[in-house]
């Protein structure tokens, strides 16, 4: 009996880590009338995937929890790690504008002509050929000044510009399958060990349970305890990961969560991922122009731009302004600013470029995290998924029912 429920421990816990990460996204079928149930249901039970939306499903437990785990690793640790304007000095703002610029000034010539032809098109019409060169070396020759000003623009109001917060549950909502690379690549070790306990749990349980069931002789006691030892066995393993959060001696043995023991060795798997595929300099120019505070940031820019162009009309700015008039100026002035703002961001989205530049933020957070206090650090690995592990121990239940009832089936009632 002890063998047989250890391998029935084992699947349990091997079933149970397949649980957790498996399918990414939500697999199930619509049940009529499951919806208006659902309502009358524990709150645990409309907590289980699908049956708040009115069907029968499941999505593993943690990228369910992608959005939640993106929350909770911002105010337990990336928070900590850093504020935005240390993340963005971190990708060396003097590189980013030098990547611009060298980006940025093959396209002045299209840029201006694009512009002018759209605003003004009889004007750049008129214009001699060796005059629109001069303009595109004018603003060429301006350009690492205008760009080093968008730069520090950027620099100076990245606090109102960028959450880390929003950026992170967002990009953890949209790609939940990271969340499941985050926990597999960090917990790898202890995620083996787990199953691998299960079966050294189940045996051990399953030696007093062979002595209840010798001699008590009742066929229903066999899927009782079954119940018993499977949501244990869940319960255990669980804890083996997790607990105590900081070492524990009782007697000559220290006692200290195995994912605890390793904090160094995770928070280096950790900042790899979040520099990789979280925090990037793509992600963050994304965020800036595309995120919730785009509008203040194109306009910030477009703002910053306008004095440099200006600068680089030069001594003709007050023919051309009295040529126009001014409320033209300043639009066709506006125009090439806008239009500016976008190219002026493309190094943000070269992945290439946003791969270099990760190294700094991935030291940074590397550590940092290494610094986080225990209790803040497994807070941030377990908090997402804690208010569901009892859906882990329910499992473990109901395959330890199972398998009393096999055991039932194969072997029947010891002594009976």
């Amino acid at each position: 009996m002890p063998v047989f429920t250890g391998a029935i421990g084992w699947i349990i816990n091997w079933s149970g880590v397949l649980m957790l990460f498996n399918p990414v996204q939500y697999h199930g079928r619509r049940v009529l009338g499951m919806r208006a149930l659902a309502e009358f249901l524990p709150h645990k039970l409309q907590e289980i995937p699908g049956i708040a939306q009115g069907g029968l499903g499941w999505q593993g437990i943690i990228p369910m929890r992608a959005a939640k785990m993106g929350s909770i690793a911002v105010d337990k640790a990336i928070a900590k790690l850093g504020t935005p304007g240390e993340f963005y000095q971190q990708l060396e703002p003097d590189k980013i504008a030098e990547h611009i610029v060298q980006m940025f000034s093959p396209q002045i010539p299209e840029l201006v002509d694009e512009t002018m032809r759209r605003e003004h098109p009889q004007l750049w019409a008129d214009v001699p050929p060796r005059g629109k060169q001069a303009v595109y070396a004018r603003v060429q020759q301006q350009l690492p000044s205008i760009v080093r000003q968008v730069t520090d623009e950027i620099g100076v109001h990245i606090d109102q510009l960028l959450d880390p917060k929003l950026m992170v549950i967002d990009h953890f909502e949209k790609h939940p399958d990271v969340v499941n690379r985050i926990f597999r690549d960090i917990g790898e070790r202890e995620l083996k060990l787990m199953i691998n306990f299960g079966f050294y749990f189940g045996f051990l349980l399953g030696i007093p349970v062979a002595i209840l069931d010798h001699t008590l002789h009742q066929w229903w006691l066999l899927p009782i305890l079954g119940v018993i030892v499977g949501w244990i066995t869940n319960l255990l393993g669980m804890s083996l990961i997790f607990e105590p959060v900081r070492p524990r001696k009782i007697g000559p043995f220290t006692i200290h969560g195995l994912f605890l023991r390793r904090q160094d060795e995770a928070a280096e798997v950790y900042a790899r991922i979040i520099a990789a595929d979280v925090i990037t300099l793509e992600n963050i120019g994304d965020f800036l122009l595309n995120g919730p505070r785009g509008d203040r940031t194109r306009k910030m820019l477009a703002d910053a731009m306008g004095p440099a162009i200006d600068g680089a009309a030069g001594p003709i700015k007050g023919a051309v302004r009295v040529a126009l008039g001014p409320s033209k100026y300043d639009a066709i002035r506006a125009a090439v600013a806008q239009d500016a703002v976008g190219k002026t961001m493309q190094p943000f989205t070269d992945p290439e470029f946003s791969r270099r530049q990760s190294e700094k933020i991935r030291v940074l957070i590397e550590a940092r995290t290494k610094e986080l206090p225990p209790e803040d650090f497994v807070e941030m690995m377990r908090a997402a998924i804690k208010e569901d592990e009892w859906m882990l121990y329910a499992h473990g239940a109901i395959l330890g029912l199972a398998g009393g009832f096999l055991h039932l089936a194969i072997f029947g009632v010891s002594g009976g």
